[in-house]
């Protein structure tokens, strides 16, 4: 047993992924175009790279590589690579239907495989979305950021990554459906030599080829081996939905059973063939940007498979036989901390750092984001004027899953086993904390057991890769619900003030809004779906105490909030129906109106309301979708008691409907959970909560009953699911809770205004 000094930092130049040297220059060159432009993502004619990938994905026998994203195997099952995580989303299932309908596939027959992380199926057909111009309704108005634009690309430079509900919209339309297409091309070609008949007189269902005119058939099976030598046409047909098979249809999931009979391995499960593992428990500091000054661990040395204690200056590792044995001894462990040089030490100081720098900003000041006629004039000359401030807390991701990787270093290389959304820029995250080279670096993916945005860190696994080169020695390192609730990275508190000018028949003429935080999307900000003739749009940087990760939804989550909030503060100082004032608003954006109106007919919302129940309403577009919600209450007891929401989505297409809901359900509950209850508070600049029974989650005999219902709107492009669920749903909550009480909630969460 031995304590270790923190490691020193090697002058020695890394050698990093080749990745993330990227450039938009490179981006550019590599197929990914501004505006559109149709990319696979990875060259698949014959040998290049299909015969250096084989070996990697195709090692089995009789398995034959038909392009990079098929194989066929002798018992004509076809295998879909994936290169998308699987987090409970079902994206692995959804991208092989999407390939399988176009292949032709037999659905019985279709499987899915986790694409290898190491570069070789980069995705970057996911980076049209940061490098294409904005697409809102009311674009005459805004004006992208294209240093902000800039920045999201760099950082999709290692682009295996799972998030922004990005993986059917990008990968699913432009490389799975594609590589589909091109494969049954492929078998096509291959039968029409072997039987010397034009390929126009071939046919395909359920992964087997037929030509009528001679009698012949042939599984796909027996060409596969032939299809791989035939040219790939890069941009081949697509199906029209009237052709679709599979895509629109809810099919099961390929991942539930192995999730069911407990044989799915996720991070947390894994147990490397040959190994034998010790178990980490870890403490970081409390309060960001301090580290260890000292530590007594003189307990833990005597305690019972205690093998190492690590001061890591960043943090403390406590390694053992088992991983009770190793948090047990860590609760012992006594650490002193430097001090930390924030001023913040509650949430009552990170607000007021917020207002003053609203102060600052006053009426005009910031930087504006997005602008339309003369906000600051149209306020001055309005017949009634609002304004209100609105605050957001910080907020954990907490996943059920703990947060952990296991890692061995030997020979100047590091395996890992990790739950990861970004499993390369893992890769690279653990090639710069021991210096070697990417390449010697191998990521073994597996089930993440949730994410909502907090796997796409690699901090547990850099932690976890200096660990196990302190050791020596194979080690997984597992995160305390604690520890990951109290030392993680948050979605960030925000505050935002707005200001609203009425015309003399109650139409919202004037829109002016100032907040602190400005994230992702770059226009979560932006109440660009409705007609609004006078808007100001600002952003007031403030900096935050706690550090700042992706969370469900990211901005729209803050700003839906706002946004809706205020919108509805408009329609009740107009005397309007917070419906119809918004419906009002939406003339010329049909889709809008169609998913405003299918609510309203949903949620009766012009019927009448039990005694003490009320409704309000919230619409958001995100990613893609447009979703409007209505949320019932039961204010009889004093109290918001949650009876119903109902959802309406138009995601253009949605490719499997009962995933879809499921995802928006999901997000509903995740909204709802937050509105209600998500709050991280601070004392002396340290996180008070620390598990469920503080950070509390909404439980099932809360959970109201939701419908969701789905639009297919058609021509456009397809929207994402995970995320977009969540943004309306707060504000509606709370509009609601306004329509039956006239308690206006402008700071949450809900819970803590009726304490």
């Amino acid at each position: 047993m031995n304590d270790l000094t923190p490691e020193k930092t090697e002058n020695a130049k890394k050698e990093r992924s080749k990745l993330a040297k990227w450039s938009r220059r490179g981006f550019i060159g590599a197929g990914v175009l501004a505006g559109g432009g149709l990319l696979i993502g990875i060259g698949v004619r014959p040998g290049n790279p299909v015969g250096s990938l084989s070996s990697k994905v195709a090692g089995g026998d009789g398995e034959q590589l038909v392009n990079s994203w098929v194989k066929i195997d002798l018992n004509n099952v076809v295998t879909a690579i994936v290169p998308h995580c699987e987090m409970g989303q079902g994206a692995h299932s959804v991208l092989a239907q999407m390939l399988a309908d176009e292949l032709d596939a037999d659905w019985a027959n279709v499987r899915v495989m986790q694409a290898p992380a190491d570069g070789s199926y980069v995705v970057t057909d996911a980076t049209r979305l940061f490098l294409a111009p904005f697409t809102l309704n009311a674009a005459d108005w805004i004006e992208p950021t294209w240093n902000g634009l800039f920045t999201q690309v760099s950082r999709m430079a290692e682009v295996l990554i799972t998030g922004g509900s990005s993986s059917i919209r990008t990968t699913g339309q432009n490389s799975m459906r594609v590589a589909g297409a091109a494969a049954r091309k492929m078998l096509v070609g291959a039968a029409a030599e072997k039987w010397g008949v034009p390929t126009a007189e071939i046919t395909t269902k359920d992964s087997v080829l037929f030509h009528k005119a001679s009698g012949n058939s042939a599984k796909y099976s027996e060409l596969a081996t032939a299809a791989a030598e035939q040219p790939m046409d890069h941009t081949p047909t697509l199906k029209t939905p009237d052709q679709f098979r599979l895509m629109g249809k809810s099919k099961a999931r390929t991942d539930i059973p192995a999730k069911i009979n407990g044989t799915a391995e996720f991070g947390i499960d894994a147990v490397p063939e040959g190994l034998e593992l010790s178990y980490a428990a870890t403490v970081r500091p409390p309060v960001p940007g301090t580290k260890v000054v000292s530590m007594d661990a003189s307990r833990a040395k005597t305690m019972k498979g205690v093998l190492q204690i690590l001061n890591m200056e960043n943090f403390v590792a406590v390694v053992a036989d088992s991983y009770w044995q190793a948090q047990q001894a860590m609760n012992t462990v006594q650490i002193e901390w430097s001090q930390s040089a924030s001023p913040i030490k509650t949430m009552d100081d990170q607000y007021a750092a917020f207002a003053a720098v609203l102060d600052d900003a006053g009426e005009a000041g910031g930087e504006e984001v997005a602008g339309k006629g003369d906000a600051k004039a149209a306020l001055s000359n309005a017949s009634q004027t609002i304004e209100a401030e609105y605050k957001a807390p910080y907020l954990a991701h907490s996943p059920m899953e703990p947060l952990n990787c296991t890692a061995h270093v030997a020979d100047g290389k590091c395996d890992v086993w990790a739950s990861t959304q970004v499993p390369l820029m893992a890769r690279s995250g653990v090639a710069e904390a021991l210096n070697i080279s990417a390449e010697d670096v191998t990521m073994h993916q597996t089930y993440l057991g949730g994410a909502f945005g907090r796997r796409l860190g690699v901090d547990e696994v850099s932690m976890a890769a200096r660990v196990a080169r302190a050791t020596g020695y194979p080690v997984k390192v597992i995160w305390s619900r604690e520890e990951d609730t109290q030392k993680a990275l948050y979605r960030c508190a925000d505050m935002a003030r707005m200001r609203a000018g009425l015309d003399e028949d109650g139409k919202l003429d004037a829109f002016d809004h100032v907040f602190t935080q400005r994230h992702d999307p770059a226009q979560a900000c932006v109440p660009a779906i409705y007609n609004i003739a006078n808007t100001s749009v600002r952003h007031a940087p403030a900096d935050l105490h706690l550090p700042f990760q992706a969370w469900r939804s990211v901005d729209h989550s803050q700003q839906g909030f706002f946004i809706e909030s205020f919108i509805d503060e408009a329609a009740h100082a107009a005397g309007a129906d917070p419906l119809d004032f918004r419906l009002a608003m939406l003339k010329g954006s049909a889709r809008h109106v169609a998913v405003l109106e299918k609510v309203a007919e949903m949620s009766d919302w012009r019927g009448t309301r039990a005694e003490g129940h009320a409704k309000g309403v919230a619409i958001v577009e995100a990613f893609g979708t447009i979703a409007a919600e209505v949320v019932e209450i039961d204010m009889s007891s004093g109290k918001p008691k949650l009876v119903n929401v109902w959802a309406v989505c138009d995601a253009g297409y949605v490719m499997n409907p009962n995933g879809f809901k499921n995802q928006i359900e999901g997000g509903i509950i995740f909204g709802l959970t937050a509105a209600m209850y998500g709050e991280l508070e601070l004392e002396d600049g340290a996180i008070v909560q620390s598990n469920f029974h503080d950070y509390k989650m909404l439980r099932m005999d809360e959970v109201p009953h939701i419908e969701v219902a789905i639009i297919n709107s058609g021509d456009v492009p397809i929207g994402g699911a995970g995320e977009p669920g969540l943004p309306p749903v707060a504000p509606a909550f709370t509009n609601a809770i306004f329509a039956a009480s006239g308690k206006r909630i402008r700071t949450l969460p809900v819970a803590k205004q009726f304490a």
